[in-house]
This record gives C-alpha cells, sequence and structure tokens, in this order.
C-alpha cells in the first residue's frame, strides 16, 4: 500500500553507498599518486647520490699517484636532478704516507655521496626536522691506488 517510502529508503541506502564507494575509490587514488610520486623521487635521489659518487671516485682517481682527499663539497646536479643536493666526502687511510702490502704500496679511500632534497644549511644529511617527502639516498665506494 505504501511502497512510495520503501522504494525512497531504497535509494538513499544505494546513494549512501555509492557515496562511500566514490570516497574510498579517491583515496585510493590518491594514495597510488603519493606513492608514485615517493618512488620517483628515491630514483632521483639514488642517481644524484650516484652523479656524486662518480664525481667524487674522479677526483681521487686523477689527483696524482698518491694525493689528499678533497674538502667535503655539495654540488646540485642539473637537468631532471636540480631539486636535489649531494654532499660528497673522502676519507684517506692512512691519512698520510702509504700501506705496503708486498711489493705495492697502497693508499686507500672512502668516497661518501649523500643525496637529498631538503637540505640543511647546504649540505645533507637534513639535521632539519624532516617532511614526509623528503627524500635521502646515501652511496659509498671503497678505492685503492
Amino acid at each position: 500500500m505504501n511502497s512510495r517510502g520503501f522504494t525512497m529508503m531504497s535509494m538513499l541506502f544505494i546513494l549512501v553507498a555509492l557515496a562511500a564507494l566514490g570516497v574510498a575509490l579517491a583515496s585510493l587514488s590518491q594514495r597510488q599518486q603519493m606513492g608514485s610520486a615517493g618512488e620517483l623521487a628515491a630514483s632521483k635521489a639514488y642517481q644524484a647520490a650516484f652523479a656524486g659518487l662518480e664525481w667524487g671516485s674522479y677526483q681521487v682517481l686523477t689527483g696524482g699517484s698518491a694525493p689528499a682527499c678533497f674538502a667535503t663539497k655539495s654540488i646540485t646536479p642539473g637537468d631532471q636532478l636540480s631539486d636535489f643536493t649531494v654532499t660528497v666526502s673522502c676519507t684517506r687511510t692512512p691519512s698520510s704516507g702509504t700501506v705496503t702490502d708486498g711489493d705495492a704500496s697502497l693508499v686507500f679511500y672512502s668516497v661518501t655521496a649523500v643525496a637529498c632534497n631538503a637540505p640543511s644549511a647546504g649540505v645533507c644529511p637534513s639535521a632539519a626536522t624532516l617532511q614526509p617527502t623528503y627524500t635521502e639516498r646515501k652511496l659509498s665506494r671503497t678505492l685503492s691506488r
């Protein structure tokens, strides 16, 4: 007899269910976008750190027979990596002279590159309060001469 009230309640239930589904899909889409942006930033940070590591290795390998380490340097790669800063440092072992292994006189260098997208005073890693979008990557390499 009073089927109009029943139909109205059914339509209201369907409307609420569709609205909840829409909110869930929007939330899922937002999380997917944030995850994708995070993965891209991580990949760019790796590439920036690798570029810094290559720069540091070049400085050591072209510096004569047993050069001293270069001073810690912060660089900004160009093009697609320009939103990252890379801090490159070097440690020499022994700090002066060489280590003898049989007939070979060796010097060891540890080159470290840290890339981040929010440097603190131009240096990575950041000492400031980190934001959710902060991305950092650290790579190191040991060289001998």
